[in-house]
């Protein structure tokens, strides 16, 4: 019998998969339909100290994932605090707090968080522009107030996302979740010859199988240049899809796309067909093929 259960930064999870922060975990109800569904561990949407203001239309249907103009949860720090995490936490399942985005910021709010009960925190990098400073700036405004794990998700929207892995992990990471959707990127109905989505800019952000190609070779590239687990996202659909990435050297993946498209039963349809290839391979756990890829691929990412 394999045994998809996974330990990572002393969470335990009982598989590999876990929603991304998103829409899909836009409340403490949305969490619990993941758990219900199959994940193996939560992660919230990402929470700041002012609700996000969210344009309409913010999600739209592009070839091969969605375009969003999502900015965070919409929802109070307070109702997160005294409400939505506590519906989490009753699902068991560990809760990591998706938090943004300025070291200020952060250092108001993950001990808030903890104390709350998340039993980790992801801080988002999505906004933080080009300099992995700001990346060490967050790292250890968290660090300093916390004493649960800290993972950094880092944005593909860098020069060198190498570069920023190895600044989060210098500064104390615990993890890292890489990679973030990818843009900005423009979609244009023909019909109005108007942005399909509602941002002030008509922008968006890129998710779903579009971007997966990008977010293998991101998680490929970090797991050889740093010490720490990483998570791996961007457009994981099936089993599959998980596989390439903890072949890739991921310890655990996340989802998005697909569970907006197909539900929160998405979690347990990947986590059981990561099980079928597992025994069709031979293979008894996921430490037992994860990584196996980077033995055919330099030992340092190559550069261009």
């Amino acid at each position: 019998m394999v045994n998809l259960a996974v330990e990572i930064c002393g969470l335990k999870l009982r598989n590999p998969v876990m929603p991304a922060a998103g829409p899909t975990t836009r409340s403490g109800d949305a969490l619990a339909a993941a758990a219900k569904g199959g994940a193996g561990a939560l992660v919230t949407k990402t929470i700041s100290t002012t609700p996000a203001v969210v344009p309409r239309p913010n999600i739209a249907k592009v070839k091969e994932g969605l375009l969003n103009a999502e900015y965070g949860s919409d929802l109070a720090l307070g109702k997160w605090l005294d409400v939505e995490l506590a519906k989490a936490k009753k699902t068991g399942l560990p809760l990591i707090a998706s938090v943004g985005y300025k070291p200020g910021e952060i250092s108001e709010l993950a001990p808030k968080l903890e104390a709350a009960g998340a039993d980790a925190l992801e801080l988002s990098t999505h906004y933080l522009g080009k300099d992995p400073n700001s990346v060490v700036e967050i790292t250890k405004a968290a660090k300093e107030k916390v004493k649960i794990p800290v993972f950094v998700k880092l944005s593909p929207n860098v020069p060198d996302i190498v570069e920023f892995a190895r600044a989060a992990e210098g500064a104390g990471a615990d993890g890292l979740v890489a990679i973030n959707t990818l843009g900005p990127c423009l979609a244009i109905d023909i019909e109005t010859a108007r942005p399909i989505l509602g941002s002030p800019s008509g922008y968006g952000w890129q998710s779903g199988p579009a971007i997966k190609p990008l977010a293998v070779r991101c998680v490929a590239d970090i797991c050889r240049a740093v010490h720490i687990p990483v998570i791996g996202v961007g457009g994981v659909s099936d089993g599959r899809d998980a596989v390439e990435f903890i072949m890739a050297g991921a310890a655990a993946v996340q989802v998005c796309t697909a569970a907006i498209i197909r539900g929160p039963n998405v979690y347990a349809l990947i986590a059981d067909e990561i099980a079928r290839f597992m025994r069709a391979k031979g293979y008894n756990s996921i430490e037992d093929f994860r990584g196996i890829a980077l033995r055919h691929l330099p030992e340092e990412p190559l550069r261009t």
